[in-house]
């Protein structure tokens, strides 16, 4: 016999990203519309240890779908990691009644999700953990696409538009870094779209010669004179590829880290939809009696996977984008 699901919590933990409100909107709105109450968690697993909650409806998520960041705020807990904290986690969740939270983030949001489900499990509590992923980095293995990553590569290009207007003006290179400590998705993404000379991702071995000092002669040997180098933090500072250039040619570059701006803005229309996508079929999961889930997309198709098997996925960078920008990078008349 199904569970009939009375009450969840939906919670937003790890790095905020664009399109997380569009995601906890769709949650509850769902759950109201399947006669189920929906609990807020403020500050993620931390909040849940310390009993920071809200109760949600309709009126609390009005007007949220094109805001930036998260409502319901987000912070990291290292006392969730240990099962004394968890124990604490899940007498809120006793105390509140809940069946079932739905966690948006990313890996790590997941895994303390799917922990805490197993610890309340030996504990003889029947309690369901839907995940949602949500991360600028777009590098959740078992999901082609991750809510925020569209709206911070539109970001990012805006900036790097606007600071190439002014670095064409003065003859100058440009070393831009963007996110991406483990992933270069956004980095390659933003690399092609602005025309870049060249794109430093963790996927790809370094070889300074030929990844960035070659591409400059090139292009100044095409006649110009303004070079934009795209740079994932996960490579290494941009300060440094700046100084090195400058060592091995003379130029002056000039270093720009776009930061936390990536993270803010309002989500763009991919964003949105796709997260409310995912927000539905994270509550729908909890109707069916489904737990221990992850919603993803495969495909452009929103599917729902079993967490564990889902967190032992591996997304494969493909190169392919990698060899388009080669290709465009190395014409005579480039963009820049």
């Amino acid at each position: 016999m199904e569970k009939q699901v009375k009450r969840i919590g939906v919670l937003t933990s790890g790095g905020d990203a664009p399109g997380m409100n569009a995601a906890v909107r769709a949650v509850v709105r769902t759950a109201i519309g399947n006669h189920i109450e929906c609990i807020g968690i403020r500050r993620g697993w931390h909040g849940l240890i310390a009993g920071d909650f809200v109760r949600m409806d309709a009126d609390s998520v009005n007007h949220t779908i094109n805001k930036g960041g998260t409502i319901l705020y987000t912070a990291r807990s290292g006392e969730f990691l240990e099962p004394p904290g968890r124990d604490k986690a899940l007498a809120t969740c006793k105390l509140l009644g809940l069946d079932g939270i739905v966690a948006i983030g990313g890996d790590g949001t997941f895994r303390g999700a799917l922990a805490l489900s197993r610890q309340a499990a030996e504990r003889g509590y029947d309690l369901r953990v839907i995940g949602i992923p949500a991360t600028i980095d777009n590098d959740i293995g078992c999901s082609h696409y991750t809510i925020g990553f569209d709206t911070a590569c539109n970001t990012a290009i805006e900036c790097i538009d606007k600071l190439r207007d002014t670095m064409q003006s003065h003859e100058r290179c440009s070393v831009v870094e963007v996110m991406g400590r483990h992933a270069g998705y956004l980095a390659l993404y933003v690399g092609i779209s602005v025309g870049a000379t060249a794109v430093l991702i963790p996927e790809r071995e370094l070889d300074f010669e030929r990844d960035v000092i070659e591409k400059i002669r090139k292009a100044r040997l095409a006649g110009n004179t303004h070079y934009m180098i795209v740079v994932a933090e996960g490579v290494g500072s941009a300060f440094d590829i700046g100084k090195r250039i400058h060592d091995e040619i003379g130029i002056d570059p000039r270093v720009t880290v776009l930061g936390h701006i990536q993270r803010g803005g309002s989500p763009t229309a991919r964003d949105r939809e796709t997260a409310s996508r995912m927000g539905y079929e994270a509550v729908m999961a909890l109707t069916r009696d489904c737990g221990n889930r992850i919603i993803g997309t495969q495909d452009g198709r929103v599917v729902d996977l079993d967490m564990e098997e889902a967190l032992q996925m591996h997304k494969t960078f493909n190169m392919d984008r990698y060899q388009v920008l080669e290709t465009l990078s190395n014409l005579s008349t480039p963009d820049l």
